[in-house]
């Protein structure tokens, strides 16, 4: 039996390319199986299902080695529990050398296993990267003084002192609907409201 694993990291990302890979390769709908989750660790219930189905003299296809996962340890033990344990077979369509149903000799199962620790070593290595790069994005991005959470939310006192601060040609209006946090429309029905309080 040919089964496929398709992963993406968010449920925003779009699986298509993947689902067609599998398709050209031949393995059908109903033997692919999705997860929508970070390829940090193998805790994911659709691969776990898949792994379980698993017996001797299945092939697993998967798009990239990333796709199985990026934990450079993990990989090589799922990878050893499935071509040795369970004596199934993988495929790793973007990179042919990672195909355990061909090249069955000492060479050839050594040159995969090779390859394939050098490849997850990269996979590992790209996703500390990633995280690396978006710690330093932060931080440059609170050194230029931009605002992480919510903005704060305004009280009616703080609308009189903006309306004020407007009125003394200190802000503009523009400024004003900035600080407030809203759009044009709340902002002139808020200002109506404090010229009503100030005619009281």
């Amino acid at each position: 039996m040919i089964y496929g694993y398709v992963r993406v990291s968010t449920r925003e990302q779009k699986e298509d390319r993947q689902l067609i890979a599998m398709e050209e390769y031949g393995v059908s709908r109903e033997n692919i199986y999705l997860d929508k989750q970070s390829g940090k660790d193998f805790n994911r219930a659709n691969y776990i299902k898949l792994v379980k189905k698993l017996k001797k003299g299945d092939v697993l296809v998967v798009k990239s080695i990333d796709r199985l996962g990026r934990n450079y340890n993990e990989i090589i033990e799922q990878w050893r529990q499935i071509t040795k344990v369970k004596n199934a077979d993988i495929v790793v369509i973007d990179m042919p050398i990672l195909d355990t149903t061909q090249n069955k000799d000492l060479l050839g199962t050594l040159i995969s296993d090779l390859v394939l620790q050098l490849l997850s070593y990269v996979a590992e290595n790209e996703r500390k990267n990633i995280k690396q790069r978006q710690a330093e994005g932060i931080a440059a991005a609170k050194l230029r003084g931009v605002k992480f959470g919510r903005p704060k939310k305004y009280k009616p006192e703080d609308y009189m002192e903006l309306y004020e601060r407007f009125e003394r040609g200190e802000i503009t209006q523009k400024q004003a609907m900035k600080i407030m946090g809203a759009c044009q429309t709340t902002y002139y029905m808020v200002i109506n409201e404090v010229k009503k309080m100030n005619k009281n």
